[in-house]
């Protein structure tokens, strides 16, 4: 069923879908690009980490999956529902994952989301994408709002999110199920101009 909003998408349609997914630039070598079929193998090991398994209970667990989930991150650039990418160094060794998730044009917002993989931590790759995504997706694609959620039993994640200009906002209680159980997960959003 099509919504009836008395106001029109800030966003046209085609934004996204009109052109392909951007490599985007993340400074320090770093470059997000989509993700390609031979960065299965590293994504799927990517899970068996187990800091990146305690924060992420949807796992890939073989290498088919994976292209299953490529092929599903490239049908959100065409259907304009959101745009996944693997952070690289210098677009070649895969460091991370960082998505635009849940992109609504008519309300002009979307989820990030991202993961580096255990050598790339603490080097500031995660702040440097999630801090260029946010630059390109408020200011180049016009979005008004990113919202990022993380348990809040995830100090780390919670530092990248304050750097990066996203205020938290509050705590949602019991929000989301993790392998050891319920969570409160933080909600911090960045908003264009603020």
């Amino acid at each position: 069923m099509t919504r009836a909003l008395s106001t029109p998408p800030v966003i046209a349609s085609g934004v996204l879908s009109g052109s392909p997914q951007p490599v985007l630039p993340a400074g320090g070598g770093l470059l997000m690009r989509p993700w390609e079929p031979a960065d299965a193998p590293v994504f799927l090991s990517a899970y068996q980490d187990e800091e990146l398994r305690r924060w992420h209970t949807r796992r890939p667990s073989t290498g088919t999956q994976v292209l299953e989930w490529f092929d599903a991150y490239r049908q959100d650039w065409e259907r304009e529902k959101g745009g996944h990418w693997a952070i690289t160094r210098d677009g070649t060794e895969v460091l991370g994952r960082i998505a635009l998730r849940g992109l609504d044009f008519d309300d002009c917002v979307a989820d990030v989301a991202y993961w580096v993989l255990p050598a790339a931590r603490g080097a500031g790759v995660a702040s440097r994408a999630l801090s260029a995504l946010s630059v390109w997706a408020l200011d180049e694609i016009g979005l008004h709002r990113l919202e990022l959620d993380h348990s809040t039993r995830n100090p780390a994640s919670c530092g990248v999110a304050v750097k990066c200009g996203y205020a938290l906002e509050g705590t949602k209680r019991s929000a989301a199920l993790h392998d050891d159980g319920r969570h409160d997960m933080h909600l911090h959003a960045r908003v264009r101009g603020v």
